[in-house]
């Protein structure tokens, strides 16, 4: 019988034949944490290690709540920034270089074959690039900088087949929310979730990286795009050297799925669950105080070029805040280079610094008790951007952008 893709990666780092199922105990090839990394290292002395065991495999972005919100956050940041000094972690990145997601991928640290452990759930956005990406805790963090090893159990996989051709209003973050709202926010619980893509016009990276992402919204321990020329064409020269992995014809799966491209409409995930998907249409008319571009999930340039077409020639509504967040510096910058920081900026919104913003609920756009806001980020928990009588509305760059200029919740599709 064959293997599924997980399986596969699992029997390459240990050696043996594994199955989905089994328990082992692997090393990671890279190991990514960000601002967690000050509530990480003050666990070493409880375990007795001082030292971490492979620094060169370690990663250290700071990007939750960059540049500090207050004191507390400023002695973080410059306990991490000693602790990456003392320990030779080489690959540090300071504030302002962007989400640790987005640059796991445009570093090239994520790449097939690749085993990726994270103290951050959405680690998994780097099976876009055809690695095996998950995140862990914190303590487990710890441990594998000690030890350089952790047990896993192999995931089965849930095969999510997509065919077709996206219509033009609709974007792979509609397909993400709709994939959630059928299956549910536990529909892949522990499962590793393998997106095969027969769509008449393949995925993009930043497409596959948003679906990726989203993985971990339907409980995914990880989500994986197989390799294929895109992802040659990103990672380059450099490419050849990957092992592209790929789960054998009859692989076994635990459930496979089919989702029709064309039947995916703008949708939007309301408060206060993931799984709360609807129509776009149906949610039009709804009020907002603010409107989020940015984030893990949408801050690629391909969501700010997605925003700048409906925003061209329009203006934010009066009452409502637009806030972009770029998803790294080089996106920021190429968005300089198009014209679409003017564009966005003409229309009356505010470009932020890169990072994750207000995802998380801690500075730079926090609600207050009784607004909402409509985000392209990926949770929408009671309190997760602020005040816990808040509300938060999940949707595409298009469409938080055309809600942005109604001053309530609109669809995208009278913008295309």
């Amino acid at each position: 019988m064959g293997k599924t893709f997980s399986e596969k990666v699992f029997s390459n780092k240990a050696g043996r034949e594994v199955s989905a199922g089994e328990i082992v105990t692997l090393e990671p090839d890279c190991i990514l944490s960000h601002d967690n990394t000050a509530a990480i290292l003050k666990k070493l002395p409880e375990i007795g290690a001082t030292k971490l065991k492979y620094p060169e495999r370690t990663v250290v972005v700071l990007d939750h709540v960059t540049p500090a919100a207050d004191s507390t956050h400023a002695a973080n940041h410059k306990a991490i920034r000693q602790f990456v000094a003392d320990q030779g972690i080489k690959s540090f990145y300071d504030i302002g270089r962007g989400v640790c997601h987005q640059v796991m991928v445009e570093e090239h640290y994520a790449y097939p074959g690749r085993l990726i452990l994270g103290s951050d759930s959405h680690t998994t956005t780097a099976g876009a690039v055809g690695a095996f990406a998950a995140g862990i805790g914190r303590t487990e963090t710890a441990g594998v900088w000690v030890t350089g090893e952790l047990w896993l159990k192999c995931p089965e996989t849930l095969r999510i087949k997509l065919n077709g051709s996206l219509r033009d209003c609709a974007a792979a973050k509609d397909v993400a929310l709709t994939i959630i709202g059928s299956i549910g926010a536990d529909g892949a619980l522990y499962r590793a979730v393998e997106f095969a893509c027969d769509a008449e016009k393949p995925f993009s990276i930043a497409d596959r990286m948003v679906l990726c992402n989203m993985a971990a919204e339907m409980g995914a321990k990880n989500g994986y795009f197989p390799p294929d020329g895109i992802v040659a064409d990103y990672l380059g020269e450099s490419a050849a050297r990957f092992a592209h992995m790929h789960s054998d014809a009859d692989a076994q799966y635990a459930e496979e799925l089919s989702f029709n491209l064309a039947d995916v409409e703008p949708v939007i995930a309301a408060p206060h669950t993931v799984d709360n998907v609807h129509p776009a249409r149906e949610l039009a008319g709804n009020r907002i105080d603010q409107a989020l571009i940015g984030t893990c999930t949408n801050g690629r340039i391909e969501d700010l070029r997605s925003a700048a077409a409906v925003l061209a020639g329009r203006s934010v509504a009066e009452r409502v805040r637009l806030l972009v967040f770029p998803a790294s510096a080089k996106v920021y910058r190429q968005a300089l280079e198009e014209g679409l920081v003017r564009t966005l900026l003409d229309a009356g919104a505010v470009w932020m610094n890169p990072g994750c913003g207000p995802c998380l609920g801690a500075h730079e756009g926090v609600l207050a008790q009784g607004e909402a806001c409509i985000s392209t980020a990926n949770r929408n928990f009671r309190g997760r951007m602020g005040h816990p009588d808040s509300e938060i509305y999940l949707a595409s760059p298009a469409t938080v952008a055309a809600s942005a200029v109604a001053g309530e919740i609109a669809s995208p599709e009278e913008y295309f």
